[in-house]
């Protein structure tokens, strides 16, 4: 498995919007991947993060596929 810096991540938690950006995909794309349990979303209050070692999982996973 390869670690969230090996993709350039480097902050432990991105925003939705930095995640969007990151992954180059649309919103409805993303939540999509959240609903299918692709991708583990963390809220901490209102707002909604996707920390790095999810990003990176997800991101292995696709390679892989």
């Amino acid at each position: 498995m390869l670690h969230p810096q090996n993709f350039g991540l480097t902050k432990a938690a991105y925003s939705v919007n930095e995640t969007l950006a990151l992954l180059s995909i649309g919103r409805t794309s993303l939540y999509q991947a959240v609903a299918d349990g692709n991708l583990r979303l963390t809220k901490y209050g209102k707002k909604s993060l996707f920390l790095a070692p999810d990003l990176a999982e997800f991101l292995n996973r696709l390679r892989a596929a």
